[in-house]
């Protein structure tokens, strides 16, 4: 399968860039720095590559905070790597881990 998002309506796609990611492990979208160009609605497609198939998610908002509180979040790493990894030689492997906090 694939994942991507869809920003606003269709067929305006989110582009990843070095702001955002979109894991093809899970589905997650991440958005670093969110700026007011990133409000909006968010909706998740994912693809079966074989059938063709696609699902859409129901939309999610993305909203600004205004009253000027931030989370604070501790620095912490996350990392979901398989205790084992077999690839043949020559291909590529992926493995995501994401930094997060303040």
């Amino acid at each position: 399968i694939i994942y991507s998002w869809v920003f606003n309506e269709f067929p305006s796609f989110v582009a990843e860039d070095s702001r955002r990611f979109i894991s093809q492990e899970t589905g997650n979208l991440y958005i670093s720095k969110v700026q007011t160009s990133d409000v909006g609605s968010y909706i998740c497609l994912v693809k079966n590559t074989v059938t063709n198939d696609r699902v859409l998610s129901p939309p999610t908002p993305l909203t600004l905070r205004n009253d000027g509180v931030m989370g604070e979040y501790e620095p912490k790493i996350e990392v979901h790597f398989p205790y084992t990894v077999t690839a043949a030689r020559g291909t590529t492997v992926k493995m995501e881990c994401f930094a997060l906090g303040k």
